[in-house]
């Protein structure tokens, strides 16, 4: 195996450690909202809403779905957003890896030999 695809398997490796360290991650969108209640004669009817309210919106089965966030949850969430971006961005990295892997004919067998 070629030095170049010895250094592009310890790069992949790097970034396989990186992604296995983002255990927040949460894959949606953060949305915060304000509603008003069931009550009648409540202030919100009048334009004082209740909230603001957090959310974090996912698609499950071609469905949008909004998870309401505790207030003692909302930093972690907004964390596990971030890890989210960060996942994405190591995916593209290992995808430029791999193809490089594949131009050098050693895609097939990389995962033989870990480093």
């Amino acid at each position: 195996m070629e030095k170049k695809c010895v250094k592009l398997l310890a790069k992949r490796e790097r970034l396989l450690q990186k992604l296995a360290s983002l255990a927040l991650m949460v894959h949606g969108s953060y949305i915060e909202r304000f509603s008003t209640c069931a009550r009648k004669n409540c202030a919100c009817h009048r334009g004082n809403k209740h909230g603001p309210r957090s959310y974090i919106v996912i698609y499950r089965n071609a469905q949008q779905r909004q998870v309401y966030v505790p207030r003692g949850q909302v930093h972690a969430v907004q964390r596990g957003l971030q890890q989210d971006e960060q996942a994405a961005d190591l995916l593209r990295q290992i995808t430029d890896v791999n193809l490089a892997l594949m131009r050098a004919g050693e895609l097939e067998t990389s995962y033989l030999f870990p480093i």
